[in-house]
């Protein structure tokens, strides 16, 4: 029996649904950015509450890393085998238990249960949306809907330090009730079941990827999705779709990644190394630890805290850029241009910093100080190295992966990728304060090593993907 016929739908016709579909999956990097950055606001809080030694608080505070490892590593699978959008309302109800569970903590070792919690929601999402979001774009912008994400992020990691403020404003510090009751710090880990119910409501509203359907044999549904969303002939990419999962099990195994170099598929590695670069060049050290940085280079708590929201919002408004060249300029050249300008200004910073003078504090720490001149220098690159992420590494990292595999492997291979990521990111959180120990200068010039691996990598390991279906992959 022939296969219903379907009308070409006009990219016009496609082009609006397919945003705002991409839109209500990339709440999940709101949730991603918005989970890493709440606790920030309660560290000083949460270690006199509980009376936490360094250790203690460190485990706390890095315990939810742990926890995307690992929901990074089995989302994907579960992906394939649930569905990608049964798998985003999984993560929606884990950042629901987290959120009041950590609000409601009365222990450390509760309180990092419930982070871990959250840290699987936050695996899950971080692996769900760039996959979905590839898979539900059509190609000529696909890049800018994938860089979504990462301004989903960015903007999570800003209200999340706006609402942390607010909080402790009204109360009077963290520790101090709200006037509705409780600590301030409780209604911060509280405030992002908001997000997290929008998200799971929004889940509900969209359709499920098309890849999964035809893999799946629904093959109507798989039709109306890509007639709604992506546009084109319509059977011709049901049968591109067919040929590209042919032979792909319903139970899905690592193994589909096996290959022959060092165990895995080439592209694979790419992935991996794609995700461990972009941590690697030392971005979360700007967020994690930029107010204390500061500080310790003699500008004020007020000041500081200031710098470390300038700092977010030009990431917000580097993404945006982003978003208006990925598809135009490509994905290649911008992490390029973004490897180059991490090279110069984090080596900036480490020649800055190698002009600090240090002393010993009242209590023994050791102070590094800048001169005025210097100090305005390594801010303003600083600023620039963040503008140099924001265009390039942090959203087409997360576009590539979810459009660089094919069909059969996408959600198994970005799955490894993500929790190669996270790991990533935690080895460069928990090394920098011993780095800084040793010296800034050595830090960051570590960081400016790894980005020029990072450029010699790209140059010669990554394709360009800017405009090729999916199915081509």
């Amino acid at each position: 029996m022939a296969a219903p016929t379907s009308p070409i739908a006009e990219p016009h016709e496609t082009k609006g649904a397919a945003i705002l579909v991409a839109a209500a999956a990339a709440v999940g990097g709101f949730l991603f950015g918005y989970d890493t950055a709440v606790i920030n606001g309660t560290v000083d809080a949460l270690r006199n509450t509980f009376h936490l030694g360094s250790v203690a608080l460190g485990f706390v505070v890095s315990a939810a890393l742990l926890g995307c490892a690992v929901g990074a590593w089995f989302a994907g699978p579960l992906a394939d085998r649930m569905g990608r959008v049964r798998v985003m309302l999984i993560a929606a109800g884990l950042f629901i238990a987290s959120s009041i569970g950590s609000g409601l903590a009365f222990s450390p070792v509760d309180l990092t249960f419930w982070r871990i919690i959250g840290g699987l929601g936050v695996g899950a999402a971080s692996v769900i949306a760039p996959a979905y979001i590839a898979e539900v774009s059509p190609a000529h912008i696909r890049g800018r809907l994938g860089s979504l994400q990462q301004l989903a992020i960015v903007s999570g990691i800003f209200v999340a330090l706006l609402v942390d403020y607010l909080l402790a404003d009204v109360a009077g510090g963290a520790m101090e009730p709200v006037p509705w009751g409780g600590a301030a710090w409780r209604w911060m880990f509280a405030s992002a079941a908001i997000p997290a119910v929008i998200y799971g409501v929004l889940a509900l509203q969209i359709p499920e990827s098309p890849r999964y359907l035809v893999r799946r044999g629904r093959l109507a549904e798989a039709r109306d999705v890509i007639k709604r969303l992506i546009g084109g002939d319509v059977e011709k990419r049901i049968t591109d779709i067919k040929q590209t999962v042919a032979g792909a099990t319903e139970k899905v195994h690592l193994s589909v990644l096996k290959g022959h170099r060092l165990g895995l598929q080439p592209i694979v590695w790419v992935g991996i190394l794609l995700s461990v670069f972009q941590q690697f060049v030392g971005i979360n050290v700007i967020f994690y630890y930029s107010s204390a940085l500061w500080a310790s280079v003699g500008f004020s708590e007020s000041d500081a805290l200031l710098i470390t929201v300038i700092t977010s919002i030009t990431n917000i408004v580097t993404t945006l850029i982003a978003i208006a060249l990925v598809d135009k300029v490509g994905r290649k050249p911008l992490l390029l241009v973004g490897a180059a300008g991490m090279v110069l200004t984090l080596g900036a910073m480490a020649w800055c910093f190698s002009t600090a003078t240090q002393t010993i504090g009242a209590n023994g720490e050791t102070l590094t100080t800048l001169s005025p001149a210097i100090g305005k220098v390594a801010l303003v690159a600083a600023n620039l190295y963040v503008v140099a992420f924001g265009m390039s590494w942090g959203p087409v990292v997360w576009v590539l992966l979810g459009e660089m595999f094919n069909n059969k492997i996408r959600a198994t291979a970005l799955a490894v990728a993500a929790a190669a990521q996270w790991i990533a990111n935690w080895l460069i959180s928990t090394t920098f304060p011993a780095l800084s120990n040793i010296g800034l200068t050595f830090a960051y010039g570590l960081y400016a090593l790894f980005a020029l691996l990072a450029f010699i990598f790209v140059w010669n390991a990554v394709r360009e993907t800017k405009g090729r279906e999916l199915e081509a992959m």
